[in-house]
């Protein structure tokens, strides 16, 4: 007799991935503990997954999709790859360990070639190299999957230090560190600390910005093209 699939869907694999991605992030993350969670045998995700890598394949290619259905395509090409940014950014937050997941996978699914090719579609109108164009949604999309990830692991390593017991407020060893330090070596660092500019980090006022820099180096580089 023929073997029959497991009584479970990808979709439900995808959710509880998910899920097991935002309680243990993916340093934890298993097939086997996916199994668990299904409440089947590890080998059944095979009939639906032939690879853990397989697997993330999937998941990355849903977040894609994601942020495709939600970008709002309009304006021309600096309006355009601002409203990209900010929906990538907006998506990614919203799905755990999603960055990592876009960063280790390759552009084997539909939806993530439909992503990239959507990026590129915003530059095409300018007077840009196809290596430039290149280059210049590589450099925005980068920038928001390391801003992401930036902002995460920081939320991480705050979470893991406020657990263990006795163990200082963040920030505090950071202080008595620099009290040790001579105003050569952390003068500057120290002011903008202890004056809180550190906690702009991560917030939507420097997100803004740090898209306003590469949006304007893009522009230069179209004038400097079109001299």
């Amino acid at each position: 007799m023929k073997k029959q699939p497991p009584q479970i869907s990808e979709d439900k694999i995808l959710e509880a991935s998910w899920e097991l991605l935002g309680e243990e992030g993916i340093e934890k993350f298993s097939l086997r503990r996916l199994a668990d969670r299904l409440g089947i045998q590890a080998p059944s995700l095979y009939w639906y997954f032939k690879s853990k890598q397989n697997l993330y394949q999937r998941l990355a290619n849903q977040v894609s999709k994601v942020i495709l259905e939600e970008f709002q395509s309009e304006g021309d090409w600096k309006e355009q790859l601002k409203s990209l940014a900010v929906t990538q950014r907006s998506v990614l937050s919203r799905y755990p360990c999603s960055t990592q997941l876009m960063m280790m996978t390759l552009p084997h699914e539909p939806d993530i070639i439909r992503f990239t090719n959507r990026m590129l579609l915003c530059v095409e109108s300018t007077p840009l190299d196809a290596e430039q164009k290149l280059q210049a949604v590589n450099t925005l999309v980068n920038y928001v999957f390391y801003f992401v990830l930036d902002h995460y692991q920081h939320e991480r390593n705050v979470a893991a230090i406020l657990k263990e017991q006795g163990a200082p407020q963040p920030g505090e060893e950071l202080i008595r560190l620099l009290d040790t330090m001579s105003e050569t070596d952390a003068g500057l660092f120290r002011r903008m600390f202890t004056t809180g500019l550190f906690q702009v980090m991560g917030t939507d006022g420097a997100f803004e910005f740090g898209l306003r820099l590469i949006l304007l180096g893009i522009e230069q580089v179209i004038g400097e093209q079109e001299r």
